[in-house]
């Protein structure tokens, strides 16, 4: 009996220590995509005052990487690129005009973007990260995968500036 317990305790250890590897992997490969920032806004719709509801296109080889990632290109979207209007709603321009921002708090935006990290806090992803068929497209060797993304920019703003990576919309210019 117990030459059985110990061949069932070495195969679960065995398992448990794949799926960390394959996790550990997959979570590599979702950093590489986002660090490319390959994405795209749309502006999807009004959102509760103070944040924007987004369609996010994020490029992967694993639609579920596209998915995850899409949170992070929309804080990342709102910050550097801002959007279009579309359909009668107004664009919006990025939080920062500063095209060196990035490079210069470099240390701070890796802590910022890092799995699991503050980005997480302004922002949700608005379909449960449910994909329509439309919204799954087959580029070449990668997927492009459309997720609708609320961020709440209003909250995102206001740490921003209190961490003072950006100007305080009042400090003038």
């Amino acid at each position: 009996m117990k030459k059985h317990t110990t061949i069932w305790v070495m195969l679960m250890l065995l398992i448990t220590g794949f799926s960390s590897v394959v996790s550990a992997q997959t979570n590599k490969k979702a950093n590489e995509d986002t660090e490319a920032w390959r994405y795209e806004l749309e502006v999807a719709g009004t959102g509760v005052q103070g944040t924007y509801l987004l369609k996010v296109w994020s490029y992967s080889k694993k639609p579920n990487v596209a998915i995850e990632q899409a949170k992070k290109n929309a804080v990342h979207g709102v910050i550097f690129k801002g959007f279009a209007g579309d359909q009668g709603i107004l664009g919006k321009p990025p939080l920062t005009t500063n095209s060196n921002l990035e490079q210069e708090k470099d240390q701070w935006f890796k802590e910022f973007f890092a799995d699991g990290g503050k980005y997480m806090k302004f922002v949700s992803l608005s379909s449960d990260g449910a994909v329509a068929a439309e919204d799954r497209m087959k580029v070449g060797k990668q997927y492009k995968i459309g997720v609708l993304v609320s961020v709440n920019v209003a909250l995102l703003r206001k740490d921003l500036e209190e961490a003072g990576i950006i100007k305080s919309l009042s400090a003038g210019f």
